[in-house]
């Protein structure tokens, strides 16, 4: 070979080396990304080793109501925690509640060396201090904890047609109802991929199908896991083809979140000025409260600072309740 040839060729040779290395690890890396997002959590724990009950112990936690006397109590302990769970949180109710306590005592400790100074009256003003640091600490854990909620059902809702395309598939392909769930379980990402498995371990541990069905919907709290709930609850006791009914469940959810996305879309701005409308208030007593007590004490004394308080107090609740009916369509 000519050696005026040699080196041009050794550089080429070395550039598509450098081309096929770079493409080769490029794959893996997205391809390890791409499997890491299609995981889910109950995938991720069973891979890890942990036991199948371990596991089902992890994703629904349950809370420890039977130490408490009141009904009521009871009722809303597993309202709070059934809250949380839909959020898709991994803390622990109580200790969220905890966290919430922390926070507020933050602010108030903050508060007090503001306060400190102010000489006479200081137990009062630590007094509204502190109700102004507990407001502003379970308003913002509030609306923490309901985004997530929110965004977590919503992003579950978009989830389940494709979830029910592929059990509709699989029914189809001659699996029983409950492999196609577990095949769903295993290619769907979270949050749906995590909670259709946990659909395949009740039913593993001797619960019925449609009592684990039940038990899904209840524990996400979407509208659309209770019609499929449902359908397959009233299929399974009248007959039918169930992969027809999955098809047309499949086919209402998508023209509902349609739908639901134009109604958003049409309604932001009255959505947002009502978010604005309930925050700002609470917001700003609540600021007031804890950076400038003294506003609100030296007007205790004053006898119509009271009627005027409770007057508002319950003309914001009105107004609150009359927003949120305006901005909430049902669809």
């Amino acid at each position: 070979m000519d050696p005026k040839l040699q080196q041009p060729l050794l550089y080429v040779a070395a550039f598509i080396a450098v081309v096929v290395a770079v493409q080769t690890l490029a794959g893996l890396v997205f391809s390890r990304r791409d499997q890491r997002s299609r995981i889910n959590r109950r995938m991720s724990l069973l891979e890890s080793g942990m036991r199948p009950e371990r596991v089902y112990e992890a994703l629904v936690r349950r809370p420890m109501t039977a130490r408490l006397g009141s009904q009521q109590l009871s009722n809303l302990l597993d309202k709070f925690s059934a809250y949380c769970h839909q959020s898709g949180l991994s803390l622990d109710p109580l200790r969220l509640v905890g966290i919430t306590a922390a926070i507020a005592a933050g602010l108030w400790v903050a508060c007090l060396f503001l306060t400190v100074r102010s000489g006479p009256g200081f137990l009062v003003n630590a007094t509204v201090s502190l109700i102004g640091s507990c407001a502003l600490a379970v308003l913002a854990v509030w609306v923490f904890v309901g985004q997530r909620r929110k965004q977590r059902i919503k992003k579950l809702e978009e989830q389940l047609p494709l979830s029910l395309d592929i059990v509709n598939r699989a029914i189809r392909a001659g699996h029983p109802v409950i492999s196609a769930v577990q095949l769903a379980a295993q290619e769907m990402a979270d949050p749906l991929g995590s909670e259709f498995g946990l659909i395949v371990d009740e039913t593993t541990y001797g619960v019925d199908f449609r009592d684990a069905l039940t038990s899904f919907a209840r524990r996400t709290g979407s509208s659309d896991a209770h019609f499929f709930a449902v359908s397959v609850s009233i299929q399974s006791e009248t007959g039918g083809n169930l992969a027809e009914i999955l098809d047309g469940l499949a086919t209402v959810i998508r023209d509902r979140i349609t739908l639901g996305k134009r109604v958003r879309a049409l309604a932001s701005e009255g959505r947002a000025s009502a978010m604005i409308l309930s925050v700002l208030p609470i917001l700003l007593i609540g600021g007031m409260m804890v950076m400038a007590p003294k506003f609100y004490t030296d007007k205790f004394s004053d006898p119509l600072f009271w009627p005027i308080a409770s007057g508002v107090g319950v003309m914001y609740l009105i107004g609150w309740v009359m927003i949120h009916r305006i901005v909430n369509f049902k669809y």
